[in-house]
This record gives structure tokens, C-alpha cells and sequence, in this order.
């Protein structure tokens, strides 16, 4: 068995934090855990400074007591105690001869919360026996426990509900937990249905009346969980159990990084080892992965968009001072501020986000007013940069070429002149595209004009085969160019067949990824932009990293600005972002897909 207390922490076990994630957590609609996930999930927890780890419950579940087997030989904690979840013994019976009981020991872990019936209604008509016995049980258990070794936790369940039915029942439960050696006294509100004001005004009065060391446990039903916590923490519980991300059964928990970043940043309490703050963001994010959960961008502190600003007023603060419009400075918690363009922006909006990208208009106030103006011009056309930082570099890349920049200034090295999309659908029911492009490339001496034809399963395949067939000795990194997703919006259906279609590609070349968005009328014209675009954000970079010269056309090391740039994208993610959420209008049944169609060049 490892300790039973959290080690390294500033509070020590003046305060637990603790995860109930691979138990409670793992009751969300859409979570299953494999062993070796949860595994993986208690060691990223560990590293983060939680204090307790509640991992699921041995005897019940099967694959709960293959992970306590498989803990005891790989899983060694520096921070975290284990913690093991269970009932109290049955009625009638006694705690030594109760199996799962007894399942609770033979998983090892130093630590037991035992779950308890505290609502009469409950006691009555669900576990279908009387108050008195229902103490014995909480007091016999908890009690055989302790004698064999193990700390003792009682989540007392619907507690807040039976506390204003009856509270001497309830409280009768918590304390005849504590008579037989319970060291915390867990108040859940097991329906979610508390409002932070009365649940405070609770616990302050258990904590009056008994003098029990009380925790909370709040679930997020009504959308308070994480609030009730930091009310209940006021009123002097000093255990807090949350789950990664909110993750929980119905509507959720309350969130461990919301709460933590409340508790760390607005209450001044010092509840992960030193240091540790600043890997909330990175912990929510392996958490998500491991759940196998899409990381929820809007997230309180942790969430891509936490610190993201798209109106002007707002940018134009932040310029000044980030923190006019920044509750907390993001890379406390492992985050960074973004600006978002769109056809809100102003000059601050576009000047920031260059500054972001690594440009700087400081000696271009011309290009920088061009930008502008051809940024809300393009989004009143249905265009959107949020998401495709890579169009919008080009945009302003272009803008600083146009006005004589060398630093930053780049134009695309080709040029599509036109381009031809057929589409023909056989007797057997298959189809094919072929596709023709004729375009100029400049590496910086003319080439001439290039034209090739390719085929493939759709009339964006076939598009993207055509341009790679034709580009391929001008960008020989182009076979290594991956489209990893491919997205279509129909941005006014009300519009039929006149609506302005969006699309956005995202790409991945070696380790850096990026989006780009194209808009047209024609979906065929909307991928070309967004192809287009795509190959010349690649050439940008190249195949090296490098930022090309414009003028000499070849790679060199990096500015300092591009340096800069590195690091604010490292603090948010990859490169360019993802495609936007929330609902796509129509998603194409043609993906852009890495088997190509085999072309001709002329």
C-alpha cells in the first residue's frame, strides 16, 4: 500500500484535494475506461498534485479490481494516496463477512470512502431497513476498516436532501462515521439540486454543530456544482472531490481545474505542490484524450477560448494592459490569451494577432489599414479567420510584401490561371473525377505556365491531386503533406442554392499543423481557395521550419518574431487551431484523402 496521505503539497492534510474521476467521473455517458487508461489517467493526476485518487470500485465492477490488482505492481504515486470506493456491509450481515467488504481490502489501497444512505426517505424505502440499522452499518463497517488499517472517508449520499427532511437522521450518520473512526465526514449532494447560498448556510451549520472535519461533494445539475464548492470551502469544508473537466453522470461534477483555479487564484490557497498550477491547462487536455472526449475549447481557466478576445473594444484593452480584460493572467494555469479576427476587429484586434502570428505593421500602418479593410470585407462574405490562423497569416503576409516589408513580407510562389472539374458516374454505381489546373509558379526566376490532370474519388480530391501534380517539383515536401480533416458549411440555407459555402482544411507537414478557409458560392471554388492556401502556408515554413526569404525564395533560421510566435502557439495548441466548432451545416461525402489519384503533367 503507498501513503495514506497526499505528499508534497503546501496545506499537506490540512486540505484534500481529490479526484473522483476513474469512479464518478467515469459514470458520464460516453466514458469507458480501459485498465491501462486509468492507469494512465491516476499517474497524470499524480503529476498534477491531487491529493487522493479515487479509482473505482473493486468487487462491484470487474475491470475496478483488475485495476487495483494491476496497481499494486504499476502504479507508483508521489503525491496522490489510492483511494478504493465501496459500500458499507449490507443489512443483517456482519463487515468481516461481507464480500464486498472484504473486496475493499484485498485491493490494497490505503485509503476507503464508503458511501452511505444520510435521507431517511432513503433509508426506508431504497435499502428497505430503519435508521437504527443503518447506523450500525455505517459504524460497523467503518469501524472493521479502520482496525485493519485503512483511513476512512464516508460520503454521506443525498445528504443535503435528508438534512432538510430530517436532519438527526443525517447527521446521526455522519456521526456515527466519525465515533468509529471516519477521519472525513463528506456531505454530497448526490441530486445536484443546491443553490450555493443555502448549501453554504449548511454546511456552516454542520460544521457548528458537530465539529466534524467536512467535505463536499456537488454535482452540477442546476450548472453550480463548481460554485457550491468554493461556498462550501468558505463555510469550512476543507475536502473538496471534483472530476477532470466536470466529467460525471447526468449534467456532470463539480470541474477539479475550475475549482482548483478558483480556489488557487481568488481564494490564495495553495492546494497543488509548488509549481503545479501552471500544468492545469496541459492535465485538462490529457484527461479529455484519455476519456476520449473532445477537449471543451469554453472551459473555465483550461479551455482554448478562456482567454480568447474577438471584440475590438476588448483587443484594444488588452493591448494596453492584458489584464483589463484577463481575470487572471493565463499562464498562471498553463494558458494564453488569443485574439480572435473577425469582422469585428479593429486596428488593435489585426495588430495584436499579427503580433501574435509574428509580424510586425509597426512601419506598415498602410498595409496594416489594407488588412482591415479586406478582413471585414471578406467576413461579410461569409468568410471566418478564428479557427484558420494560416489564411489569415497569408492575408497579412500579402498585405506586408504589397507594401515593399521584407520582414514578414511573403507572396504565394504560384498562381492558378484556371482550372477544369469533371465528374462522371459509371453503370456500376461508382464515380470519378478528374480534375485540370493550369498555373504559374515563380520560385523567383519565372517558370512559365504549368498544366496537369489528375484524377480522383471526388471533384476536391481530383482538384488537390491536379495541383500537387503540378507543384511537386517546385515543393518536394508536398508528398509529405497530410490533410487531416475536411469541413463544409453551408452558411445560409434560407439562401438554396445561392448560398456562399465555407470550407476549412486543416493540414498537418512533420510536427506543425494548420487550418485554412476558402468561401464561394461553388463548393468546387471554396476548396481550391482553401487548397491553395493550404500549399502556401506550407511553403512558408517548408519542409525544414524555416521562414522563407520572399525575396530569395530559400529557407532561413527563423526570426526572433517567428520565435516568439512559437511559443504563444505552444501555449494554446497547435498551430492554426482547429476547424470551428459547434455544427456543420453539410459535411462532404468527398474528403480530401492522402491516397491521391495518379495524374499527367504536361
Amino acid at each position: 500500500m503507498t501513503r495514506t496521505t497526499p505528499a508534497g503539497t503546501p496545506l499537506n492534510d490540512a486540505f484534500h484535494l481529490y479526484d473522483t474521476t476513474l469512479r464518478d467521473g467515469s459514470q458520464r455517458e460516453g466514458i469507458s475506461y480501459s485498465v491501462a487508461e486509468k492507469l494512465a489517467a491516476a499517474r497524470v493526476l499524480d503529476a498534477l498534485g491531487v491529493g487522493f485518487v479515487e479509482a473505482g470500485w473493486p468487487g462491484a465492477m470487474p475491470k475496478d479490481t483488475e485495476f487495483f490488482r494491476r496497481a499494486q505492481d504499476e502504479l507508483s504515486l508521489r503525491h496522490a494516496a489510492l483511494v478504493a470506493f465501496g459500500s458499507t456491509r449490507k443489512a443483517g450481515t456482519r463487515a468481516d463477512r461481507d464480500p464486498q467488504v472484504r473486496a475493499l481490502l484485498d485491493a490494497q489501497a490505503p485509503v476507503v470512502t464508503l458511501v452511505a444512505k444520510s435521507d431517511a426517505r432513503h433509508i426506508r424505502r431504497a435499502l428497505r431497513t430503519d435508521v437504527a440499522e443503518n447506523r450500525a452499518m455505517v459504524e460497523d463497517t467503518v469501524r472493521f476498516l479502520v482496525r485493519e488499517g485503512r483511513r476512512v472517508f464516508l460520503d454521506a449520499e443525498h445528504f443535503f436532501d435528508g438534512y432538510a427532511y430530517d436532519p438527526a437522521t443525517a447527521l446521526g450518520v455522519l456521526e456515527a462515521a466519525a465515533g468509529a473512526g471516519a477521519d472525513v465526514a463528506v456531505l454530497c449532494d448526490t441530486n445536484g439540486g443546491r443553490l450555493p447560498d443555502d448549501l453554504g448556510a449548511t454546511v456552516e451549520e454542520v460544521v457548528a454543530r458537530t465539529g466534524l472535519r467536512v467535505g463536499i461533494h456537488c454535482q452540477n445539475d442546476t450548472g453550480c456544482a463548481v460554485a457550491c464548492t468554493i461556498a462550501a470551502v468558505r463555510a469550512g469544508a476543507t475536502h473538496v472531490q471534483c472530476t477532470a473537466n466536470g466529467y460525471g453522470e447526468r449534467a456532470g461534477n463539480a470541474d477539479l481545474f475550475a475549482v482548483v483555479g478558483n480556489l488557487s487564484t481568488k481564494l490564495g490557497m495553495a492546494v497543488l505542490p509548488e509549481g503545479r498550477l501552471a500544468e492545469l491547462s496541459r492535465t485538462a487536455r490529457e484527461l479529455a484524450a484519455l476519456a476520449h472526449l473532445p477537449h471543451d475549447p469554453h472551459q473555465p481557466y483550461v479551455g482554448d477560448s478562456a482567454f480568447a478576445h474577438k471584440a475590438g473594444l476588448h483587443a484594444s484593452a488588452v493591448k494596453v494592459d492584458p489584464l483589463l480584460y484577463n481575470h487572471v493572467d493565463p499562464v498562471t494555469v498553463g494558458n494564453g490569451t488569443r485574439i480572435l479576427v473577425s469582422e469585428m476587429s479593429g486596428r488593435a484586434s489585426l495588430e495584436l494577432k499579427a503580433a501574435e502570428l509574428g509580424l510586425d505593421f509597426a512601419g506598415a500602418p498602410d498595409a496594416l489599414t489594407r488588412a482591415v479593410a479586406k478582413v471585414k470585407e471578406r467576413e461579410a462574405a461569409g468568410w471566418s479567420y478564428e479557427a484558420a490562423d494560416a489564411s489569415l497569416e497569408l492575408l497579412l503576409r500579402a498585405e506586408l510584401a504589397g507594401d515593399g516589408a521584407v520582414e514578414g513580407g511573403f507572396r504565394a510562389p504560384f498562381a492558378v490561371l484556371a482550372h477544369e472539374v469533371r465528374s462522371e458516374r459509371r453503370t456500376d454505381g461508382t464515380a470519378l473525377s478528374e480534375a485540370t489546373v493550369r498555373l504559374r509558379a515563380d520560385a523567383g526566376e519565372p517558370t512559365g505556365e504549368i498544366r496537369h490532370t489528375a484524377r480522383g474519388d471526388g471533384p476536391v480530391e481530383a482538384l488537390d491531386a491536379a495541383l500537387r501534380g503540378a507543384l511537386r517539383a517546385r515543393l518536394p515536401w508536398l508528398d509529405a503533406l497530410e490533410p487531416t480533416r475536411y469541413d463544409v458549411r453551408v452558411l445560409d440555407d434560407a439562401d438554396g442554392a445561392g448560398a456562399a459555402i465555407r470550407v476549412t482544411l486543416t493540414s498537418r507537414l512533420g510536427g506543425r499543423e494548420w487550418t485554412t478557409v476558402g468561401t464561394h458560392a461553388n463548393l468546387v471554388e471554396a476548396a481550391l481557395l482553401a487548397l491553395c492556401d493550404a500549399l502556401a502556408y506550407g511553403d512558408v515554413y517548408g519542409e525544414s521550419g524555416g521562414v522563407r526569404d520572399a525575396a530569395r525564395g530559400t529557407y532561413g533560421r527563423r526570426r526572433p518574431s517567428a520565435e516568439r510566435r512559437g511559443a504563444a502557439r505552444a501555449r494554446r495548441g497547435p498551430a492554426g487551431g482547429g476547424p470551428p466548432a459547434g455544427p456543420v451545416g453539410v459535411r462532404s461525402a468527398d474528403p480530401v484523402s492522402p491516397r491521391r489519384g495518379r495524374g499527367r503533367r504536361r
